[in-house]
């Protein structure tokens, strides 16, 4: 198999990364991350007019990809800068309208893809630990359509969305994959509520709170009782946008490391000349390396039917977050003390690898869920 990119794939990169390097340094991106509202509107139309955006979707929904090696190409680049900006909720919720939606659902994948609108999935529970069909949010019927009640946990973005996808359970019991339905929930309903907080590694996250909000029924996504495989579809093309974002930032936390060991000097010698060290970098290169190897493969079964894909996604992941940390760890320890300041960006690119972890499930929930899926 060929695992060279096209040649559209690295323009896409080439113009991305250059974007990033040039107008979204680390000073840029730490004040957007320590605003108010988490990241820059500007720059979200901005990237979408560089097409980045439209790359995560295919011909048929408004873009120009949505194929796995697009999502990972641009997720890489992204990852190299830290970008703060809602992409993740772009495409979990992109994916999930093209899905189950129908030509009513059009105008809102292209207000994403121009940069128009901000979406935020709202998925997870207090107490869900990862499983997707674990939800307790209800949806019941209304006179005038449905009424959401429940609470949705760390919400990306939640704070400034212009709507949501919400998972709420239409029947069944709590942990069935039968009965679960998605809305449509613009920001503006009645009885939601939105409580923003900063997140530790930048950006921001919401607890979003549905108090009786009374949705038509234009705002069922797909079928009632049917949404669990849009769900899945939706989380798998997040959980791939992770894994390589998180490769980029490890590739940028190892040329930091790198650097480092060549510059600092003890004992009149760059630190990088002691064999110990070099060791532990070796080890860590090779790391990487295979981190690169389970996002590639992951991005290759994307297409494929449900159990590989969802196979090679849960190995990228548990292989992301195992790495991920020994990548952080690694990089802080051979920078020695000067490695958790603030002020240094690799100490946001180890934060930024460990909460990657957390996102979507870790690595002990997807090496669970590999073994599962292996059996089946």
């Amino acid at each position: 198999m060929n695992f060279q990119h096209t040649e559209d794939r690295r323009m896409l990169a080439d113009t991305l990364n250059r974007f990033v390097s040039e107008q979204y340094g680390f000073v840029k991106r730490d004040e957007l991350a320590c605003s108010e509202s988490g990241f820059s509107r500007e720059l979200w139309v901005r990237f979408a007019e560089l097409g980045v955006v439209g790359a995560l979707f295919d011909d048929a929904d408004g873009g120009f990809g949505g194929d796995g090696f697009d999502i990972a190409v641009v997720f890489e680049s992204l990852g190299r800068g830290l970008v703060v900006e809602p992409f993740l909720g772009a495409l979990a919720v992109g994916h999930a309208l093209a899905h189950a939606g129908n030509d009513a659902h059009k105008p809102l994948i292209a207000s994403l893809i121009e940069g128009r609108a901000v979406a935020a999935f709202a998925h997870d529970e207090p107490g869900s630990h990862y499983e997707l069909a674990r939800v307790s949010t209800c949806a019941d019927r209304g006179p005038n359509g449905w009424v959401l009640a429940g609470v949705k946990t760390v919400v990306q973005q939640g704070a400034e969305a212009d709507f949501y996808l919400v998972s709420a359970r239409t029947s069944g019991t709590a942990e069935a994959e039968e009965g679960i339905s998605l809305f449509v929930v613009p920001r503006e309903m009645p009885g939601l509520e939105v409580r923003g907080y900063r997140n530790i590694d930048g950006g921001r996250a919401a607890e979003v709170h549905l108090n009786e909000v009374c949705v038509p029924d234009a705002a069922l996504l797909g079928e009632r009782d049917k949404g669990f495989a849009t769900l899945e579809t939706s989380i798998g093309a997040g959980v791939l946008a992770l894994c390589a974002e998180a490769l980029g930032a490890m590739e940028v936390a190892k040329e930091h490391t790198l650097e480092y060991l060549r510059t600092r000097k003890q004992f009149g010698v760059a630190i990088g000349s002691f064999q110990a060290l070099q060791h532990r970098m070796a080890d860590l290169l090779l790391e990487i390396e295979q981190a690169r190897s389970s996002v590639i493969n992951a991005a290759a079964a994307f297409g494929g039917s449900r159990v590989e894909r969802e196979r090679a996604l849960s190995a990228a992941k548990y292989t992301i977050g195992r790495v991920g940390a020994q990548v952080a760890e690694e990089s802080i320890q051979l920078h020695g003390g000067i490695g958790m300041t603030w002020e240094l960006p690799l100490a946001h690119y180890a934060k930024r690898l460990v909460m990657i972890d957390h996102q979507l499930g870790d690595e002990d929930h997807h090496l669970e869920r590999y073994i599962t899926l292996s059996r089946s």
